[in-house]
């Protein structure tokens, strides 16, 4: 039977033999017949060939592996050392080649050329490059559960660190800055190429891996209060604010200004304390939430009414921008600049400094995550024998059951790397664990530390020295933007949806918390059935309802004759019903479906 040929996934014709096809024209690739932009497929179970050359592919560097040797021979490395040749040139040569994600099927890749046997195909340029951009510029991610790497990759990408060099000319919508980013003790190739060192996203913690009375139980961490005092996890939050002088059709147009009290939704005088002359708040004020930090009117949504002299009143409404609930800050800076449409713009960036309090989180480069359970006093943690105070504990059975070995490495490393003042390479598959823990516990030795890392240590509290020897090192920590000052939410009272008449949703709304089905099981489990009705009726969309007793309709109270009435039977034995506004909602949804749902009491 044909294989059937495909082109960027369009068929173009039949070969005989598919193998045989797929073959010719990898050589010919490789001879520079061929485009080295082309990748070719052969899949056995469809009998088909796939051929692509559009663009948008993901494709990867190999090495071109023939008769079991390496076409990457000694004479061209020493060429390539000495710039005789380039990159370009060995992919010219068919000595490298690009593959995408459907080529990979078909070949078995080496790491290295001490793995290469007869049925090898290609090998890899360098082993770090089955791992993403992220987790090569971290250090010993090759001892540690692969699940982690994701993990890692996503706390990297939430770390604060200094994010831009120009951030005090940028308005984003949000920016965190940590106040002293350092470099790593320990770092890796892509880290050093990178210059990643400019844009350091963390420091470097003294950490002791040890229990304290129950406050850094799983994923929590103690912390060191003179380090926080110190500078130790500093950072600024800025958030910036934007308007614009919008116009309207038929003329109208928004204004920057202190809105008057005849404006509608004026927000009373203590809100626009803080604006200047010109409704724009002024920089280096205190604001906080609520304070209008650009005054605005707007023109009202429908046209003016004519008043009874036949004066046509512009009636206008306050369209001002406040500071979002929960926070609190200082006025950064504030531009005024025009659009493309020659319309005013406001930018008002807000900064706030934000200290480590208990239920921020921080995260090392192995993965281990951790939150605040607990600042302690420096007198109180637990110190070594040189008088070194950890600035973080770390609960030991978080190594273990997470399978992050790459943590206790890093620890002892960079412990040995401090005392000599240099800087370690942790660049993944480059170096071996054993010779490591050799090579810089001979160092911790010669300083006169254990050469495993372990240290006696004394409780800050009572002075007594711990029966157990206590491991202690240096990591890179990275502060995350998760922080209990931007997540913290209260409501006692608060709006409600026009709708459903339930509590809005979300923090900027002043929104209450969502009490869902599975809380509600929680209380019909243990039969604390009068806070479910608190919870999910009186707090939320209670309200009282007139139910004909006659044909179950619902009615309403007629206050100029004082009585209830009911439309659909004009009876006027109603009764007062306690039910859930979403339900009244319910029933008029199916009213005007043309079905008449009736409510029936029970017998009394």
């Amino acid at each position: 039977m044909d294989c059937t040929v495909y082109l960027n996934g369009r068929i173009i014709g039949n070969v005989k033999d598919g193998r045989k096809f797929v073959h010719e024209v990898i050589n010919n690739r490789r001879q520079g017949a061929l485009s080295g932009e082309i990748n070719v497929n052969y899949s056995k179970s469809m009998n088909e060939v796939h051929i692509f050359a559009d663009r948008g592919r993901v494709r990867k560097p190999y090495i071109v592996v023939e008769n079991g040797e390496s076409k990457l021979t000694e004479e061209l490395k020493q060429k390539l050392e000495s710039k005789e040749i380039d990159f370009n040139f060995l992919v010219r040569r068919g000595i490298i080649e690009f593959l995408d994600s459907e080529e990979e099927e078909n070949i078995l890749a080496a790491l290295s050329e001490d793995e290469i046997n007869e049925n090898t195909t290609h090998l890899e340029i360098d082993p770090t490059s089955n791992l993403s951009l992220i987790i090569n510029a971290t250090v010993f991610p090759e001892y540690n559960s692969i699940g982690k790497h994701s993990l890692i990759s996503n706390f990297l990408k939430q770390s604060q660190g200094l994010y831009a060099t120009n951030f005090a000319k940028r308005y984003d919508a949000r920016g965190f800055l940590l106040y002293y980013p350092q470099m790593p003790m320990a770092n890796s190739v892509v880290y050093r190429e990178l210059n990643f060192q400019k844009h350091a996203t963390g420091q470097n913690f003294v950490v002791a891996l040890m229990t304290y009375q129950g406050y850094n139980m799983r994923d929590a961490i103690v912390l060191n209060k003179a380090a926080i005092d110190r500078g130790l996890g500093r950072s600024l939050f800025y958030r910036s604010y934007t308007d614009e002088e919008r116009r309207y059709p038929g003329g109208q147009q928004d204004h920057f200004r202190l809105p008057q009290p005849s404006v509608e939704s004026y927000k009373g005088e203590h809100a626009y304390s803080k604006l200047g002359e010109d409704g724009i708040v002024e920089p280096e004020t205190y604001v906080e939430e609520n304070d209008v930090l650009i005054g605005k009117v707007s023109p009202p949504r429908f046209l003016e009414e004519q008043t009874s002299f036949g004066i046509i009143e512009e009636k206008l409404r306050d369209n001002s921008i406040s500071l979002r609930s929960g926070e609190k800050g200082i006025v950064d800076n504030v531009v005024i600049s025009e659009s493309t449409g020659a319309t005013k713009i406001v930018k008002t960036r807000i900064r706030s400094v934000k200290i480590p309090e208990n239920g921020d989180k921080f995260a090392s480069r192995q993965a281990q995550k951790g939150v605040i359970g607990l600042i302690l006093n420096q007198e109180d943690m637990p110190f070594s024998e040189s008088g070194i105070v950890p600035d973080l504990l770390l609960n030991p059975h978080s190594l273990p059951g997470r399978m992050t070995m790459g943590h206790m490495l890093e620890m002892l490393v960079c412990k040995a790397a401090s005392l000599n003042g240099v800087t370690v390479d942790g660049t993944p598959f480059s170096t071996n664990g054993t010779e490591l823990v050799a090579q810089y516990g001979k160092i911790l030795e010669e300083n006169g530390f254990d050469k495993f890392g372990d240290e006696t240590m004394y409780d800050g509290r009572t002075g007594t020295k711990f029966q157990a020897k206590i491991f202690a090192g240096v990591v890179y920590y990275n502060k995350l933007t998760q922080m209990a000052s931007l997540k913290i939410q209260v409501r006692g009272r608060g709006p409600v949806q026009i709708l459903t008449h339930q509590p809005t949703e979300g923090k900027p709304r002043k929104g209450g918390l969502r009490f869902g089905e599975m809380e509600r099981d929680s209380l019909v489990g243990y039969g604390a059935s009068l806070l479910l009705k608190e919870r999910m009726l009186d707090q939320s969309d209670k309200t009282d309802i007139w139910v004909c007793s006659e044909c179950g309709d619902t009615g309403y109270f007629d206050n100029m004759k004082n009585i209830p009435v009911c439309l659909s039977c004009g009876g006027s034995s109603l009764k007062q019903v306690e039910i859930s506004y979403a339900f009244k909602i319910l029933l008029d949804e199916i009213k005007s479906l043309h079905i008449m749902p009736r409510i029936k009491f029970k017998n009394e």
